[in-house]
């Protein structure tokens, strides 16, 4: 390709460089299709560096699973369950049999390397079709140095959810870190990968080990790399180009803001592929969709701050129409805003602390409202559920000092680690009684203090009556699985007690462009816009609204990623018999 500001011209524009936008990249390159990828940000990696890295896809060829095979019949019955009205079943059909081939085709083509979570169950196990493990699969761990150059553009993970620059790569790991103090081996564990994390800071400036949706977004980079696919950074996608009647009104290219200041129109002879990242920082969608945010300010996403909504405004252009009537607008997750040294505040996602026995939540006036062991996404429908019309959707996690100094609290770290800093700033709160910490908290103390009373009565014996927490699989799982009879259930008694405020947050936006199942963007009247597609998060969720298990966001992303990319080279190869039998019929006989 030539570059400036010259009209260039390509097989595949790909919008956004997550892992939607990068498996369709390298799947179309593979495919022998001549691949552009344009990125707003200065770094790519998308949502992907900053997530988990795990992809829910039934019947996969990675995992073992046991006591039987997975089957499509079980996860398709699963998924009737969760989507329950939202059920699209030609998309539905199309992941259930294109994600396996696509994890097939990207192991064994590409340096993508997933490994199998064995105990990693579904989120509802038990509803039918569920299964209590073998679904979720995730990236392997991968060296950075094997990205060369490249490793300075990979963006990093969210800094909340590191220790010191790491990021744990299995919940195994993350209990040697809980159990340095009272394990030898956990002790040398965590000695070891501080001391090689201090050498990787030292000689790189950031960790080496990549792993989780780190380490999945440097595989996918790693695969265009060596391709030869261009990757445009801080180059966002401003406009689509589209062409006249007689071309069926075809999206034939993309006007693209170069650095500088320039405009690039790129043309593109099979497909543009919407993938940047859905709608988390729009703040106007937000208000739009998210029933708890009517400003669109009473949210926390996460998500990079380039995930503006790009791709939806794109193909609303040309129009395409974006899934409004999905019950959940976003994948929610409690979050905690974190005061950050020079101003500002970061947002921690409450993955892990909210499961660990001693941990409650209560709202305002003192009362708990969930199981506070069961999935982010369960726990954030309850928590706007139980503070519909109210002030700000918003809750509490309370633990005891044993708790706090075992497990931590939100951003605020296990013992040995000093809490001071997060007491001063406000994050933490910490009260002698828990009539103290109520009046700090602005939490309706005699009822709070009844709360935890009653929770302490069933807690004792790890029973608890009111939500059941550590019924689910899931729930025991995240759980303390040392801590008995129930690894996510103990007394709150020993003072001081502690409290974290938690808002709403998400996991990313399902409320994408409605697509078919090649991935096409449709229109108003369901009809396939020529030439564009939508993928990640940017496409509207296959799980209508629903959250069946980890992964459920990457597991697609991919998978409807792949497929675009094989309906652009299918449409490729057509197009070239097309054009030989015209040439035989034109040419003398």
């Amino acid at each position: 390709m030539k570059s400036g500001d010259a009209i260039e011209e390509v097989d595949v524009i790909v919008v956004g460089s997550g892992a939607g936008g990068m498996a369709a990249a390298v799947a179309a390159k593979k495919l022998g299709l001549e691949v552009l990828v344009v990125e707003k940000e200065a770094c790519y990696g998308g949502t992907t560096a900053r997530s988990g890295g795990v992809l829910w896809i039934p019947n996969n060829p990675i995992s073992t699973f046991r006591p039987e095979p997975d089957t499509p019949e079980a996860a398709r019955t699963y998924l009737r369950h969760e989507c329950g009205a939202h059920y699209d079943a030609a998309r539905v059909e199309a992941f259930l049999a294109q994600g396996p081939r696509m994890v097939d085709f990207f192991t064994r083509q590409t340096d993508v390397q997933l490994i199998p979570l064995p105990e990693y169950p579904d989120y509802h196990a038990e509803s039918p079709g569920g299964r209590t493990a073998g679904r979720s699969i995730m990236a392997a761990p991968m060296d950075g140095r094997e990205l060369g150059e490249h490793i300075r553009q990979l963006r990093p993970p969210l800094r909340e959810i590191t220790f010191v620059g790491m990021m744990f790569n299995s919940s195994a790991e993350i209990s040697h870190f809980f159990n340095v103090t009272r394990s030898l081996r956990s002790a040398v564990y965590v000695a070891r990968r501080l001391l090689t994390h201090a050498r990787e800071m030292l000689v790189h400036g950031r960790a080496m080990r990549l792993t989780n949706g780190n380490a999945l977004a440097a595989r996918l980079a790693k695969s265009a790399f060596a391709l030869g696919i261009p990757m445009w950074l801080e180059s966002p996608a401003v406009a689509l180009v589209r062409g006249g009647d007689g071309d069926g009104g075809r999206v034939s290219g993309v006007v693209v803001a170069r650095p500088g200041g320039r405009r690039v129109t790129v043309r593109a002879r099979r497909g543009v592929v919407l993938a940047a990242g859905g709608f988390p920082q729009d703040v106007a969608r937000r208000g739009e969709l998210f029933p708890h945010a009517p400003t669109g300010h009473e949210h926390h996403s996460p998500a990079p701050p380039g995930n503006t909504g790009d791709g939806l405004r794109l193909a609303e252009s040309v129009g395409g129409q974006v899934a409004r009537e999905l019950p959940n607008a976003g994948a929610w997750i409690p979050v905690s805003q974190v005061p950050r040294k020079g101003g500002g505040t970061g947002v921690f996602p409450h993955l892990i602390d909210r499961y660990k026995p001693g941990v409650i939540a209560v709202n305002r006036q003192g009362l708990r409202f969930a199981n506070e062991s069961d999935s982010y996404h369960d726990v954030g429908v309850r928590m706007q559920q139980h503070c519909a019309g109210g002030r700000e959707v918003e809750a509490w996690l309370i633990a005891d000092h044993r708790t706090l100094r075992r497990y931590g609290l939100g951003f605020a770290k296990p013992f040995p680690l000093p809490l001071g800093a997060h007491l001063r700033s406000g994050y933490l709160l910490r009260g002698a009684t828990l009539a103290e910490l109520a009046h700090k908290a602005g939490i309706d103390a005699p009822s709070l203090q009844k709360t935890v009373d009653e929770f302490n009565v069933g807690a004792v014996d790890g029973k608890d009556p009111q939500f059941r927490r550590g019924w689910r699989v899931y729930n025991r799982f995240l759980g303390d699985r040392t801590h008995k009879p129930n690894p996510c259930v103990a007394p709150v008694a020993q003072g001081p007690f502690y409290a974290v405020k938690i808002v709403m947050g998400d996991l990313g936006t399902f409320a994408g462009i409605r697509t078919d199942a090649h991935a096409r963007v449709l229109d108003a009247e369901g009809r396939a816009i020529p030439g564009l597609f939508a993928a990640g998060n940017d496409n509207a969720s296959v799980m209508g609204g629903g959250y069946p298990g980890g992964g459920i966001t990457l597991g697609p992303a991919m998978t409807f990623g792949f497929i675009a990319a094989e309906f652009m080279a299918a449409d490729a190869g057509a197009s070239m018999v097309v054009e030989a039998q015209r040439e035989a019929a034109l040419s003398p006989s």
